[in-house]
């Protein structure tokens, strides 16, 4: 594995064509979708979740390329999440526009919220000029005081504009209509991770320690997978689990750890991350690619999606780091070799997922709501920071 084909993929592979291809020069900020075929559907809905996500991606990326263009469509989709999606009345950030620009779907779900924060906070690092903290501390209030459960701990998975209760929280249609989820509680605490590297407020830490804690424990089965979904009094929903989650959870619970400073904290959470790492390669298949899901049965979807791949590389490599133990260096490279002959699509961007007999997925978005820069850019910055 070497830098330079890393940098090769996020400068070109992914940020070239997020800039060429979804840059929205009539109605502002970024398409809504391009299809598994590469058709640009201009008149499609845009969420919050993309736009935030290249947000991060772009503001990750600009202090590793320099490109000035890179800083430039982070000023774009900071702009545009400020014009648009801020709920100037309600505070948060909406759920999903319209091609145009105009509120559609307001709910604030909590996941939504979180990745305002992390995208704001990467933001702010490059831009401490513009006011992206000033809007992330609001958000992280905003998530504090209506989503925190004071008394069972934890967080609620959505509520609707007016930050009441909803009776469907579901983050999308795959997803149970569960009100406390790991992936939601995973991704609060990646952002308050990056918000408490720019803004180390003592509240922020307690809760930031807590979201550890918790990852650690509650979410976490005997066997170092995650559990995904519960109800408001912590009873599992589901048996599934989750192979990508399991080994993103593991590096990004490092991360929180390393943010907190402390050393005792830093050594359980590193064992943590090893047995997490562990068990995700349960899925790691023969031709070396992560399938996606198992539950109770055995597995549940053997097909190789494109983000567990880009997590498992970074997830593999801090393994590495962490045990010394070159072998998990060696399993990143045969996922990066496997990712490089299958899903990296050198049209541009990655497909979203392939099946064992190798055939890729066309049904399912190149580009869209759930189908960032995020999961693929980051693996690349963290390969290039990390080797």
């Amino acid at each position: 594995m070497k830098k330079q084909d890393f940098l090769d993929v996020l400068n070109h592979n992914i940020l070239d064509f997020w800039m060429s291809q979804m840059t929205d020069h009539d109605q502002g900020g970024f398409y809504g979708q391009i299809t598994g075929g590469g058709t640009l559907i201009p008149t499609a809905d845009k969420s919050v979740i993309l736009n935030a996500r290249i947000l991060w991606t772009f503001s990750a990326a600009y202090p590793v390329t320099g490109n000035p263009a890179h800083l430039a469509s982070a000023d774009r989709a900071f702009d545009y999440l400020l014009n648009n999606f801020i709920d100037k009345k309600e505070g948060g950030v909406f759920w999903r526009l319209d091609h145009k620009g105009t509120r559609k779907e307001g709910k604030k779900q909590i996941y939504a919220q979180a990745f305002a924060i992390y995208a704001l906070s990467q933001y702010h690092k490059i831009r401490p000029e513009r006011e992206a903290k000033q809007y992330a501390i609001e958000l992280y209030q905003l998530i504090e005081k209506h989503s925190f459960d004071q008394e069972r701990n934890g967080y609620y998975e959505a509520l609707d504009q007016s930050w009441q209760p909803l009776a469907d929280v579901r983050l999308s249609e795959k997803d149970m209509n569960a009100t406390k989820t790991m992936n939601t509680h995973l991704h609060i605490m990646e952002a308050y991770t990056t918000l408490y590297e720019i803004w180390p407020n003592d509240t922020l830490r307690t809760q930031l320690i807590n979201l550890i804690a918790l990852m650690s424990t509650r979410f976490v089965t005997e066997k170092a997978h995650f559990k995904l979904f519960f109800n408001d009094d912590w009873e599992l929903q589901s048996n599934e689990i989750s192979y990508g989650h399991d080994i993103e959870g593991g590096w990004l619970l490092c991360e929180a750890a390393q943010a907190i400073g402390d050393p005792e904290l830093m050594t359980e959470v590193n064992q943590m991350a090893i047995r997490m790492t562990d068990a995700a390669l349960e899925g790691l298949d023969g031709d070396e690619g992560l399938m996606n899901e198992a539950d109770a049965e055995g597995l549940s979807d053997t097909d190789k999606h494109w983000w567990p791949q880009a997590e498992a590389m970074v997830g593999l490599v801090n393994a590495g780091q962490i045990s010394k133990d070159e072998s998990y260096l060696a399993k990143a490279e045969s996922v990066w070799n496997f990712t490089s002959k299958y899903l990296i699509d050198p049209e541009g961007e990655w497909h979203w997922k392939v099946n064992r007999a190798g055939v890729n997925d066309l049904k399912n978005d190149k580009a869209g709501a759930w189908k960032c820069p995020y999961h693929n850019g980051r693996a690349m910055i963290e390969m290039i920071l990390r080797l």
